[in-house]
């Protein structure tokens, strides 16, 4: 990175004009979160709310990249799932259908199609999940006996929905704004922002429990007294400690990369010669990024969330008590109800399953984006070929090889990450008999780091576009 070109950029006015609108839609976005979905009484959805959070691990990772949309039952309590999900189908549909294929693969106007065609997909879906989520927290308000005499109406229904769609379709249309500014990827950028919007709540809470001194101070070097818990102090340490160390681990892993060199065959065009140089293929470790650890969240938690479905119409359903126990994730906010007599064989069930298929889905995810035949036809065609390796059939074989070694290892670092939390609440629980809680999770992290870093290259990029006159005119001096 050049820190000392991206200073010098922001004397441009192009630049802070570009930064300045992506602070603004951040924080357009962030007065979105306090908006309440027009149904009934909010605070009774919010308890509602609270009770879903406590028993669905998807439910607490929707609110996590909703900003806490979901928490305070927002306009955009849906958030920008349905647009990933759209996006998500399209890739999916354009490796299976050969016409979506040929249009991926035509330029800027068939990518522009497919985006319209997902932003098109992003409508239906947000309302399913819109009339979806109302129908769970209505249906959960009455479960829980949640005192409320409001009977949504049609009209309630319908303006509801309403609400909730058009937030989720105003949060796409904020995350092609950025996008459009050239400095990162917008929807990755309203998700970091999201991310990092709940951590002033973390801090104001371990603030708090450190400056309570109802159990003592703490006492260093015989004489010196300080006004701070002592417990809460030294676990606060040793968690900055941990976490600036699994900082420079993703940093490192996100940043990792096998680099093959491409040469290029010289070819001689009349009096001029072409090629004969050499070139490289960069393939990151782990190329599926987060996407792996999204899905197999998603997996796992539906069957949680249908639980609670049929347990909300029939209270002793034992099917329904079954899948939610199973598929929710062992956490501090259940632990105390599900596991009374503390751990047990059960607890390990949900991380096992977890990490199986953070493992599975990254292999999967990288074969549909990382197509080794469509690169090596490329290659073939531009001249190019890989010391050694014969072009065509043999280089996309090699390219596939590669791409499978990179991926065991990717994946098993992709699955311990995701370990994470249930990893710190087992080492809490067997030291102090309850879990910690914590609001960013090993995935949370992973997304906040990744975005960091591709944020702070398209800057960089964009600061040596701008600057470059500058280094001109003084290599000219």
């Amino acid at each position: 990175m050049h820190f000392s070109t991206i200073f010098r950029s922001f004397k441009n006015k192009d630049m802070l004009k570009r930064i300045g609108v992506i602070l603004g839609i951040i924080v357009a976005y962030r007065l979105l979160a306090q908006i309440p979905v027009p149904m009934g009484d909010a605070s009774t959805f919010k308890e509602a709310v609270s009770n879903l959070l406590e028993k669905s691990d998807f439910s607490n990772f929707l609110n996590l990249i909703s900003g806490g949309g979901l928490a305070s039952f927002s306009i955009i309590l849906v958030g920008l799932s349905p647009y990933i999900t759209g996006s998500i189908i399209m890739q999916l549909l354009s490796k299976a259908i050969p016409r979506l294929e040929e249009l991926s693969e035509d330029g800027e106007t068939g990518r522009r199609k497919i985006n319209q065609w997902t932003r098109m997909l992003t409508v239906p879906l947000a309302i399913v999940q819109s009339i979806a989520y109302i129908f769970i927290l209505y249906q959960s308000t009455i479960a829980a006996n949640i005192s409320t005499d409001f009977v949504p109406s049609m009209g309630d229904w319908v303006l509801s929905v309403t609400a909730m769609t058009a937030g989720s379709l105003i949060l796409m249309w904020m995350g092609e704004l950025i996008t459009e500014q050239g400095i990162g990827n917008g929807i990755s950028t309203l998700i970091f922002a999201s991310i990092i919007s709940q951590l002033p709540t973390t801090m104001a809470q371990l603030g708090s429990a450190l400056f309570d001194t109802s159990e003592g101070t703490l006492q260093l070097f015989g004489g010196l007294e300080l006004p701070v818990n002592p417990t809460v102090f030294w676990i606060i340490l040793g968690f900055a400690v941990a976490m600036v160390v699994v900082i420079y681990l993703l940093v490192k892993l996100n940043e990792a990369q096998r680099i093959i060199t491409i040469n290029y065959a010289k070819r001689v065009h009349g009096n001029s010669s072409y090629g004969g140089i050499k070139s490289i293929l960069p393939i990151k470790l782990i190329a599926a990024g987060v996407i792996p650890v999204i899905f197999a969240t998603a997996f796992l938690s539906l069957p949680a969330l249908v639980g609670q479905v049929i347990t909300s119409f029939d209270s002793g359903n034992e099917v329904g008590a079954w899948l939610t126990t199973v598929f929710s994730a062992p956490s501090a906010a259940n632990f105390t109800t599900q596991y009374p007599d503390g751990i047990t064989g059960q607890w390990f069930v949900y991380p096992i399953m977890y990490f199986l298929l953070v493992f599975a889905f990254t292999y999967f995810y990288t074969s549909i984006i990382f197509n080794t035949k469509e690169i090596a036809d490329n290659l073939q065609k531009q001249g190019g070929f890989i010391e050694g390796v014969r072009p065509g059939i043999k280089t996309a074989d090699y390219l596939a090889k590669v791409v499978r070694r990179l991926d065991l290892f990717g994946a098993l670092a992709l699955g311990l990450i995701a370990m994470l939390p249930f990893a710190t609440d087992y080492i809490f629980i067997m030291t102090t008999g309850a879990p910690l809680g914590l609001s960013i999770s090993g995935t949370g992290l992973l997304i906040v780091v990744t975005v960091a870093l591709e944020n702070l290259r398209s800057v960089d990029s964009r600061a040596l576009m701008i600057t470059y006159d500058d280094f001109k005119n003084e290599s000219q001096d």
